[in-house]
């Protein structure tokens, strides 16, 4: 497994719990993995290779994107290796948002209206033509999730243009910026697994972007997500495959680079039905880690089956349970942010049943200490989504650290509309 956050946490708890699985291994990991895997400190792509040739490994995941669009998986394809997740040509659809945006259109798959600029002039220009606001500026390359901006003025828009092309805000990937659309209407994820030809997709999840209650403040990676979400109906599910998923994967085979892997699809149910707001090219961060722990088949017999072309033959089964995943940060996130606090209850969250995933987190002389952003995630199952709420906040009160922050309304869009439908 290569990364350290808390997705990757959540993807080693489960390949662990594999009936197929012997040994994990993590590159470069974090302190709180150790219960579930080997944590391995190479550095570097041919070091990376070079580690699971030794080992003889069978499988290698990729959590984060960056090893992807800088073309990991090429490099054990190179070797006859097995590894879940896309070339770096396929990587383009998370890796830049002008090649997502053509191939939509192209392809006729549901997107909001945009253009693509790398000159600042033309960009203002038709800034200063648009009646209808919010605009969405995106930097067009990879930013961590932070690459977009929600103008609300013409000197919102002209300003975060400005801050992209001229004064590269976000780097080489603001060298090219997308103007969209702003879509109204509930976010989604939905998730599946793909060998290039078959999909199959996993239960549907919503993501909290902000990093307070009600949808206020700063974007942040992610600060919690629960699975199902209800605003994804069995009709939508079925119109998500039909028209977003089942056609993006056909393109990309049509042209010319074949997705494998994990394909994230961060859409938008609007009044004219379900809309395409980003691709990601590997599972979603907080998303996964609620969920993985809904799936009740052998992951890695699935990730292989991608990598072998033969996910047809495999059944993916569901637990009919629901999954709720509070994410705790440090003092000052998604800013600069404090670091060194000791966390203290750990413990205690996992005696109420809880599963915590660490994700920002180091361990010292047997105590755990903050060391990032995003720091832990308490996840809960349980039949209803009420009760897996319920249970992941009892996890979430045993633990404390000084600066601790997280959201209190993780679920509570998905539980309003589930009492008015009653």
């Amino acid at each position: 497994m290569i990364g350290s956050g808390g997705r990757e946490h959540a993807l080693l708890w489960k390949l662990a719990h594999s009936p197929s699985v012997k040994e994990v291994y993590v590159i470069p990991g974090n302190d709180g993995m150790t219960d579930v895997a080997h944590l391995i400190p190479v550095k570097g792509a041919e070091d990376i290779l070079d580690f699971a040739r030794l080992m003889e490994v069978d499988l290698t995941v990729a959590g984060p994107e960056t090893v992807l669009t800088e073309g990991l998986a090429d490099k054990f394809a190179e070797k006859g290796m097995a590894f879940f997740g896309p070339s770096a040509a396929a990587a383009q659809i998370e890796g830049s948002k002008s090649f997502a945006k053509n191939l939509m259109k192209k392809y006729k798959i549901p997107t909001a209206a945009y253009e693509t600029f790398t000159d600042e002039e033309k960009a203002v220009s038709y800034i200063k033509k648009r009646k209808k606001y919010p605009l969405v500026i995106k930097a067009d390359g990879l930013a961590s999730g932070k690459g977009v901006v929600i103008a609300e003025t013409e000197e919102q828009a002209v300003q975060a243009v400005r801050g992209m092309l001229e004064g590269k805000t976000f780097g080489s990937a603001g060298e090219s910026v997308v103007i969209e659309e702003f879509m109204e209407g509930e976010e989604a994820s939905v998730l599946c697994f793909t060998d290039g030809n078959t999909i199959v997709p996993m239960i549907s999840a919503q993501d909290h972007k902000r990093i307070s209650d009600g949808d206020m403040g700063a974007n942040t990676g992610g600060m919690g997500a629960y699975a199902p979400t209800p605003v994804m109906t069995k009709e939508l599910d079925k119109i998500v495959y039909d028209t977003i998923l089942l056609p993006a994967v056909k393109a990309m085979k049509k042209e010319g680079c074949l997705f494998k892997g994990c394909l994230y699809a961060g859409l938008m149910i609007t009044k004219d039905g379900p809309k395409v707001v980003e691709f990601n090219c590997r599972f979603g961060d907080p998303e996964t880690e609620a969920v993985l722990p809904l799936l009740e088949s052998d992951l890695a017999k699935i990730m292989l089956a991608c990598t072998k072309g033969t996910l047809k033959k495999e059944k993916v089964e569901w637990k009919n349970a629901c999954a709720v995943d509070v994410v705790l940060a440090s003092e000052g996130y998604p800013a600069t942010h404090s670091s060194g606090e000791e966390i203290s209850g750990l413990e205690e969250a996992k005696k109420t049943g809880c599963l915590v995933f660490h994700a920002g987190s180091m361990k010292k002389k047997g105590r755990y200490f903050v060391n990032g952003g995003r720091v832990l995630n308490v996840a809960a199952v349980a039949p209803t989504l009420k009760e897996a709420r319920d249970k992941a906040y009892e996890g979430v009160s045993k633990i404390s650290w000084r600066g601790m922050q997280y959201r209190h309304d993780i679920a509570d869009k998905g539980l309003k509309r589930l009492k008015k439908r009653k």
